[in-house]
């Protein structure tokens, strides 16, 4: 018993003092009881993060208390600074220790039984993905043997008998617990497999609970002998069926992406294609259009083997001028017949260069653009489509309204990030309307861009795929844009997104017809019910009301199998999601980028389903002003009548639990979780209905560039920005000399090697920065500014460094917040008078929130000098 309260203490202060080598194992005791050299301030500042000895606050005595309470009862694993840095052990296990130690139970060590684990996991690793196979086994793989067709259709069945064995196979709750808990258990391990083996079994374990939570649902939880329930069942078990499809759709999509990347051009310049750039324009004001201008006029390509047209759909006598001084052509048309679409097929008609470029007019392409897209269109004579992603340099509502700009991937990036390289792999990119080129040959085949639909683009794509021309994706940002600026912008945008796609799944449907292999037919299939999402996004809004305001059973079954069979499918749903889309998106926002939407699309949708030629293609708005904080009514207006129904739901099933039955309790509170949850998301969706200020025509971006400030005197100082934007730039520099405001200096920026100087005026000067906007002369330096800045190749390469990955436990507390922040912004709106109070009630908040515990911050370098 001694000894083992002995390791246990030794335990304790090496937990404490996150060393699991245990060579400083007094440094906690040192910390808190011993002031002096072993209380080191960097150790302090790991384990409570959130208290500043320097500056001591009053609440402090009750934050370290708190934290260290919370650090004794919660297994932490803070961040780690660096693969080499060492895993941190909480004082869970320590005082496990204690506990096991003074019963006289298990002696072994931690930090043995954490080696052993961790060297299981690296033998069932190896065992799956062998770092180098011996020369007998590759002799015994490449045996022709295991190619035989009869051999593979063998595996196949047997998987698949395996497969429908786990999945309907009856079980009792406790050996429905039991399976759970097994693969549970196996997703702990495989998730931390490296590479796409361990991404395809986490899919395989996903699939395998989510097919066999349906065959329950369908099996055993329709109560037929009550009309109300058994309507209410049925359709919340159709949304169950479309979100269980679209994700085994949506895993069979990205199971592999391919990544496919640049490959170089023939040497001989003279054997390059010719290219036309086409950027399309209608209402948008001159300053969004000129910096894609002077930004294609910078590509890289040889002179005499590129033609650069602005297509002016809205015939402004500024833009000819403009086109005529940049020296690039010109082109209209009588009229709007089938708006982009058909712009794009009249300058087809006026032009003949061997492929074609395309540049929404806010999309600024970098100059390495064709020279990073056309390698594969030279190789492979059959590629009709090569696509880049659609990157964005200003914060769409999401981002701008809830202040997760750059810090949290926005709605498009999943697709771009993830989506667009899965369907790489199975020949399936998407044409996405812009930053593409397209084969004119090809293109010219298929009658041009398709004009049947309001999303020509993607139709544009299945029409090629159908004749058997092949696509491609690299995912480069290679050009940048614009975001919508309002909620209504962003949701009208997507409103002709989902009428567009459904659409096409009624003129050209991809699982019928000729021309596509079942990969492709998935691919596109995918993509057009992900659009229908709405309906299904509403019944799951308001299901639970059905029990708590009608006592209707829409899941007929106990409330413990509700658990044994829901909780599995949700949790390894998002546990193998997080794996496939972590870094493209977080978990938990798609509930809220649905829940945003789902109002908006379900119309749409059902009409354009119903009657496919009905609507009209309607032009994204960019490059607008949100001149003041507002909250958008109209827009928000449903979800606040889908809140007050919740609301009363909460309500009632309070008054159920008081005074319902017994044995109805479970049941009650399920669905009031159920409910408290949408609640929550409905929050996050009131939001981002919350417009924030935007005034800004030119927007910054954050973004290091070498500089060099030229002063009077020819004296040269060098320095790197820290942001810039059309309208000026933020310098940081050792020490700003002394200037006054509105003094003139010079700013040299580079383009590869070549040099460019720029005019400026001081704007304003702060310890190390300099704030300057430009004096520019001329649509030359206009250019030259552009080509320095926003077109250059490396430009957004890095855009997303130094984000964190997503967590989804993280990731749920992060949209629950911003759910409850929704709720504490509409006082502001609805009583304005009421503002004072609100932020007087928000700052306590703020205060005792800030006395919860932190988790420890990772430790870079050594505890002690």
């Amino acid at each position: 018993m001694k000894n083992g309260l002995g390791k246990a203490w030794a335990w304790t202060l090496r937990a404490a003092a996150l060393d699991p080598a245990g060579s400083r194992a007094d440094l906690l005791l040192g910390l808190l009881f011993r002031p002096g050299p072993l209380a080191h301030a960097r150790t302090w500042a790991a384990l409570f993060p959130h208290v500043d000895l320097a500056q001591p606050r009053l609440g402090d005595p009750i934050r370290i208390l708190l934290q260290l309470v919370w650090l004794g009862l919660v297994r932490i694993y803070p961040e780690r600074a660096s693969r080499a840095h060492p895993a941190a052990i909480s004082l869970l296990a320590a005082l496990a220790w204690l506990l096991r130690a003074a019963l006289g139970g298990v002696r072994v060590g931690v930090r043995q039984s954490a080696f052993m684990a961790r060297r299981g996991l690296e033998r069932i690793a190896d065992a799956i993905q062998p770092p180098a196979a011996t020369r007998d086994n590759r002799r015994r793989g490449a045996n022709e043997v295991w190619r035989h067709p009869l051999l593979n259709y063998a595996a196949y069945g047997l998987a698949a008998a395996l497969g429908l064995l786990c999945i309907t196979t009856p079980f009792s709750l406790l050996a429905q617990f039991l399976f759970v808990a097994l693969l549970w258990a196996l997703a702990m391990v495989v998730r931390r497999i490296p590479g796409p083996i361990g991404t395809l079994l986490l899919m395989v374990l996903s699939v395998t609970v989510s097919a066999r939570y349906l065959w329950w649902r369908v099996s055993y939880t329709l109560n037929f002998d009550e009309t109300f329930d058994f309507f209410w069942g049925v359709l919340l078990l159709l949304a169950e069926i479309y979100t269980w499809l679209i994700l085994v759709l949506g895993y069979i999509q990205s199971a592999w992406p391919l990544r496919r990347p640049p490959i170089p051009l023939p040497p001989d310049t003279s054997t390059w294609p010719t290219v036309d750039v086409f950027i399309p324009t209608y209402n948008e004001p001159l300053k969004v259009v000129m910096p894609t201008v002077h930004a294609a006029i910078g590509i890289d390509w040889p002179r005499d083997k590129i033609n650069i047209y602005l297509l002016d759909d809205g015939r402004r006598e500024e833009f000819r001028a403009f086109a005529e001084e940049c020296g690039i052509g010109y082109i209209i048309r009588p009229d709007n017949r089938h708006a982009k679409a058909g712009n794009l097929n009249h300058a087809l008609t006026k032009t003949g260069g061997e492929y074609i470029a395309i540049f929404d007019c806010d999309h600024i392409p970098t100059r390495s653009f064709l020279q990073a897209t056309m390698g594969w269109c030279v190789k492979d004579p059959k590629l009709a489509l090569l696509q880049t992603p659609h990157h964005f340099f200003s914060p769409d509502p999401f981002e701008r309204n809830l202040g997760l700009f750059r810090k949290t991937p926005n709605e498009g990036e999943l697709f771009y990030g993830v989506i667009q390289d899965g369907n790489d792999l199975w020949n399936a990119t998407f044409f996405c309307g812009s930053c593409a080129v397209i084969k004119r040959g090809p293109l010219l085949e298929v009658g041009g861009i398709a004009v049947e639909t309001v999303t020509e683009d993607a139709h544009t794509a299945l029409k090629l795929q159908r004749l058997g021309y092949r696509s491609a994706y690299i995912n480069i940002p290679q050009a940048a844009g614009l975001a919508t600026e309002s909620l209504s912008a962003h949701i009208g945008q997507r409103i002709r997104w989902a009428r567009g796609m459904a659409q096409i799944f009624r003129l050209d449907n991809p699982f019928l017809g000729k021309g596509l292999n079942w990969a492709q037919r998935i691919c596109y299939g995918n993509a057009m019910l992900h659009f229908l999402n709405g309906g299904p996004r509403l019944i799951f809004l308001t299901a639970p009301l059905a029990f708590l305001l009608f006592h209707a059973y829409v899941i007929y079954t106990p409330a413990v199998a509700v658990l044994l069979y829901v909780l599995p499918h949700i949790v390894h749903a998002n546990i193998t999601n997080s794996r496939i889309q972590g870094a493209h998106r977080h978990s938990f926002w798609a509930e809220v980028y649905e829940t945003v939407l789902a109002w908006y699309i379900v119309r749409p949708t059902t009409v354009a389903l119903l009657n496919p030629h009905k609507g009209k293609f309607n032009v994204t708005a960019k490059g607008g002003l949100v001149e003041k904080d507002y909250f958008d009514w109209t827009i928000s207006t449903p979800y606040l009548v889908i809140v007050v129904l919740n609301l009363i739901g909460l309500v009632a099933g309070i008054g159920r639990i008081v005074w319902g039955p017994p044995d109805e309790i479970l049941t009650a509170l399920i669905n009031l979780f159920w409910t408290l949850y949408n609640v929550l998301l409905l929050g996050a969706a009131i939001s981002v209905a919350s417009e924030t200020r935007q005034v800004r025509r030119s927007h910054r971006v954050a973004m290091r560039l070498p500089a060099v400030l030229h002063l009077d005197g020819g004296q040269l100082l060098r320095c790197e920005s820290e942001d810039f934007s059309e309208g000026g730039i933020a310098l940081r520099m050792t020490r700003v000399p002394e200037l006054q405001l509105e003094d003139m200096v010079r700013v040299s920026l580079w383009r590869g090697e070549e040099e460019f100087v720029f005019q400026a005026r001081v704007a304003g000067a702060s310890g190390t920065h300099l704030r300057l906007r430009w004096e520019l002369a001329g649509a030359e330096q206009q250019a030259a500014l552009v080509q320095c800045t926003f077109a250059r190749a490396d430009a957004w390469v890095n855009w997303a460094e130094g984000r964190r990955r997503d967590r989804p436990l993280k990731g749920m507390r992060r949209v629950l917040a911003i759910g409850v922040e929704g709720y504490l912004r509409l006082p502001k709106y609805l009583f304005p008078k009421s503002t004072p109070l609100v932020g007087r009630s928000a700052a306590a908040l703020a205060s005792v929130a800030s006395l919860l515990p932190r988790r420890p911050k990772p430790l870079d370098q050594p505890y002690l000098p």
